[in-house]
């Protein structure tokens, strides 16, 4: 009996829906479908249960001194996360009478499917006959297709993919010392803050550092230059590589525009041309467009994951950027109906033959695309999450351009008559092709160019530009977007979940983002200033690290090369960041709280966070399943926000002080607002109604404000 292992329950429904059943014989094979639930393993954060005990000591220090690690004294165990032991116990038994292992993972492009499979069949001491199905999404065909076409993998060190990920995962472990390195910097100045430093965090905060420092420092130069305009307002301008055109002082540019008169318009050239639909989207491309509309990212990768195990979209982590001429084929004929569900004419889809540019051979998954289960309608997809019907509507309509017909324009070039080297260029429209369904290149750009110019008039004029030297774009998602593209950094799925981590409102929080906007957070200018000359921040280096990843796959390049390459990046970002931290001003950082009083279980500090208020004592990290726990301090904690109303700094402190303030504006469960006054009681907030409104009430009613 063959037993198939996939990533997850529902991976495992579409797969039987495929086969036949979750049991049976397919193509003469009987088999069995067993599902995981994702890592049920995961690397020790305890560093004294890495090493040897001996070196338990030095390995647990966050002292910056102490760093580099040596490798070769961590040994990369393992342990269960939370309860997915007993998934461990039921893929055991199913082994015990299994004649052979199907890997049938998600086939992504960073391994990880092989990896998280791996590491479990190797848990339950798994060492028969393995093999592997590769496919491009969980449709029925491609399910099918995959079995058919399955490849025998001799073991588990011979598999390029689960090498690469096991390569990438303990690498990734080892640059923790990055983040050890930067918090210990910080504190050295004093500020108590987590510095998390990462192969694509650091790059990020790198690059939106920089971008935000360039807007500080630019100084607008203006400058003046003679140009021609005709009745149409199409501009005539000389080469502007040319001494001696732009002028710093705008009066001796208005005497060059005088000394010049009216004169006819020339054209000299009319060229038709035509413009192929954009690229099809990734996933951060779509996320970069989505978050400019009010989408967070963290939403729009949780709900396309749910909207792809339905088959209303495709598989996300794909590195592909076009789709084979079977997927083109595949979807060919539910194109009327996914235009129905846009809003798009079908008549506009006249070009219903594969584009060289868009169908390829040689891909997997296939660019990001609509799935072949069509919804009815865009409501339909509500149930996913928020951003779902943003999502397909977005998908659909890039998939869809691509089968609307190019964008013609007429280029046309002209001068002026009596003075040939003011020259013009304008494009005028003629058909509006792809356009007229979506132009992607557009909407994934911040700096929108309007090429819808008209004719050249006869008459042009002389007049006085003013310019000015460019400001620097502000950093918005698309922009880092392209810039990460641009060096090949990350896919377009780790730069979304990236930017989901680093946005995410906590107390590490990095940079913040509103509607696609980047800013950086307090702890992420701490960040950007520690990490000027680091190489954990440089892209290059970066790329160089993803490109030695992809080698190690192909057996190109040995594991431990890899490895390698973190203790001297290490010592040498590890003197960058002491030597950066004086830059640092001596204090405590904004976000890490202000003091609003006295911690009413054990007398500490009481410090106003963003989200809540905590003794200053309290310490978290991470357990061996990776969530956030309370490592040491009293524990008490109470939520800003009570009863739907934020409170301010100065509440609480009246509130710490023993105070009873009145706070208007609190929401009650039924959505009616009400006023009450707040009380400590016990560690908790409660409500107190006494003399509220002019009425005398006795007793309180408690709020949901403590733990």
């Amino acid at each position: 009996m063959l037993l198939i292992v996939n990533e997850k329950p529902s991976q495992a429904r579409n797969f039987a829906k495929a086969l036949g059943g979750t049991s049976g014989t397919y193509n003469g094979t009987e088999y069995r479908i067993t599902a995981l639930r994702g890592h049920l393993l995961g690397m020790k954060k305890d560093m004294t249960q890495q090493v040897d005990s001996a070196k338990a000591d030095r390995y647990k220090s966050w002292d910056a001194t102490l760093l580099p690690w040596d490798a070769a004294d961590v040994k990369f165990e393992k342990t269960v996360r939370g309860d997915a032991q007993d998934v461990l116990d039921e893929l055991a038994d199913e082994l015990e009478s299994a004649d052979a292992v199907c890997i049938a993972t998600d086939v992504d492009p960073s391994g990880e499917g092989e990896l998280l499979a791996w590491e479990a069949l190797e848990r339950c001491g798994w060492d028969g006959p393995t093999k592997r199905m590769y496919f491009a999404d969980e449709a029925p065909a491609s399910v099918r297709k995959a079995f058919e076409n399955m490849a025998d993998i001799p073991s588990m060190e011979e598999d390029g993919d689960y090498v690469k990920a096991h390569a990438r995962e303990c690498w990734d472990f080892l640059s923790m010392q990055f983040t050890r390195a930067a918090t210990y910097a910080a504190r050295t100045r004093g500020w108590k803050v987590l510095v998390r430093q990462g192969r694509l965090k650091s790059v990020m905060v790198e690059m939106v550092g920089a971008q935000l420092e360039a807007i500080a420092n630019y100084k607008k130069v203006p400058y003046y230059e003679a140009r021609f305009k005709d009745e149409n307002g199409n501009a005539f301008a000389r080469d502007p590589e040319t001494d001696g055109i732009r002028k710093a002082d705008k009066a001796e540019a208005e005497a060059e525009a005088a000394a010049l008169h009216e004169s006819a318009v020339v054209v000299d050239e009319r060229k038709m041309k035509r413009t192929a639909p954009g690229k099809l989207l990734d996933l951060a491309g779509l996320s970069s467009i989505l978050a400019s509309k009010g989408y967070d990212p963290k939403d729009v990768l949780d709900t396309y994951q749910k909207m792809y195990e339905d088959q209303i979209v495709s598989y996300p982590r794909t590195e592909d950027k076009k789709i084979t001429h079977e997927q083109f084929e595949e979807l060919l004929p539910h194109v009327d109906a996914i235009a129905a569900v846009v809003g798009v004419d079908p008549g506009l889809l006249t070009h219903r033959e594969p584009r060289r540019t868009h169908v390829a051979e040689g891909g997997a998954h296939g660019a990001n695309r609509p799935g072949t289960n069509v919804p009815a309608s865009l409501d339909e997809l509500a149930k996913y999450g928020r951003p779902a019907k943003a999502i397909y509507k977005l998908l659909a309509m890039n998939y869809l351009a691509m089968l609307a017909e190019d964008y013609e324009y007429e280029q046309v070039i002209a001068h002026v008559a009596d003075y040939p080297e003011y020259k013009g260029k304008v494009n005028v429209p003629k058909k509006p092709g792809f356009k007229a369904v979506l132009d992607v290149e557009a909407e994934s750009t911040d700096e929108q160019e309007d090429d819808a110019g008209c004719e050249f008039g006869s008459l042009a004029s002389p007049y006085v530009y003013e310019g000015s030297n460019k400001k620097p774009p502000y950093p918005t998602m698309k922009w880092l977007i392209k810039k990460l593209e641009k060096y090949n950094v990350g896919t377009g799925a780790t730069r979304t979940s990236t930017i989901a981590d680093v946005t995410k409102a906590d107390d590490r929080q990095l940079m913040e983002q509103k509607k696609g906007k980047l800013s950086l957070t307090e702890i992420g200018k701490i960040s950007y200033t520690l990490l000027d000359g680091c190489r954990i921040a440089s892209p290059e280096a970066t790329q160089e690290l993803f490109e030695t990843m992809e080698r190690v796959g192909r057996f190109e390049e040995d594991p431990a090369t890899l490895e390698a390459t973190v203790a001297p990046m290490v010592a040498h970002d590890r003197d960058r960041m002491l030597a950066n931290a004086a830059k640092l001003p001596q204090g405590q950082t904004a976000s890490a709280g202000t003091v609003v009083g006295k911690c009413p279980r054990c007398g500490r500090d009481a410090v106003a966070k963003k989200r809540s208020v905590q003794c200053s004592s309290n310490r978290f990290a991470k357990d061996d399943e990776g969530n956030w726990k309370l490592a040491e301090g009293c524990g008490w904690s109470l939520p800003r926000k009570v009863a739907g109303k934020e409170l301010t700094d100065k509440q609480i402190e009246s509130i710490l002080a023993g105070k009873k303030p009145l706070v208007k504006g609190l929401v009650s469960k039924a959505g009616k607002k009400f006023e009450a006054r707040l009380v400590l009681k016990d560690g908790k907030i409660e409500f107190d109604f006494d003399g509220v409104g002019g009425k005398k009430r006795s007793g309180s009613r408690r709020g949901k404000a403590g733990r």
